[in-house]
């Protein structure tokens, strides 16, 4: 979809994506490598008892599970801000993640292009949310 087509106020759901533990020490291991995410001895001790999802592999599933509904495919251009970015709760092993995306702002540029700005909104099947954050993009009009 190109940004004519997109109205402010839309919103789409996204598809789940189940979270493994392995999944988790592996993004930590390679991006995030703290003990939270890592050491299950250790975690376990913790405030969140056990081994939790980094916050940067929630946003980074977010994200997947949009790009992955196809909705503006090869219109689009290019990331340009991530703004008001809150990790809410903890994910943790087993989780199923979706993702909620509300089109809350566009405008038309030059050159037949656009900026979309786009709410995620993450929650587990419990549907607790678990991530919020704005997404702008450079997209053709």
């Amino acid at each position: 979809m190109k940004l004519d087509e997109f109205t402010i106020g839309d919103i789409f759901e996204t598809e789940a994506y189940k979270l493994s533990k392995e999944d988790i020490i592996r993004f930590a291991g390679e991006l995030d490598p703290q003990y939270m995410h890592l050491e299950e001895e250790k975690a376990a001790q913790g405030r969140f008892n056990g081994i939790i999802a980094s916050g940067i592999h929630t946003l980074a599933i977010s994200f997947k599970l949009w790009i992955e509904q196809g909705r503006h495919g090869d219109d689009i251009i290019a990331g340009t801000g991530m703004n008001n970015i809150k990790f809410i709760k903890p994910v943790y092993p087993g989780d199923e993640l979706y993702t909620t995306v509300e089109v809350i702002n566009k405008k038309a540029l030059k050159n037949e292009t656009g900026i979309i700005t786009l709410r995620l909104s993450t929650y587990n099947l419990k549907k607790e949310k678990v991530f919020k954050g704005d997404l702008s993009a450079l997209i053709k009009r």
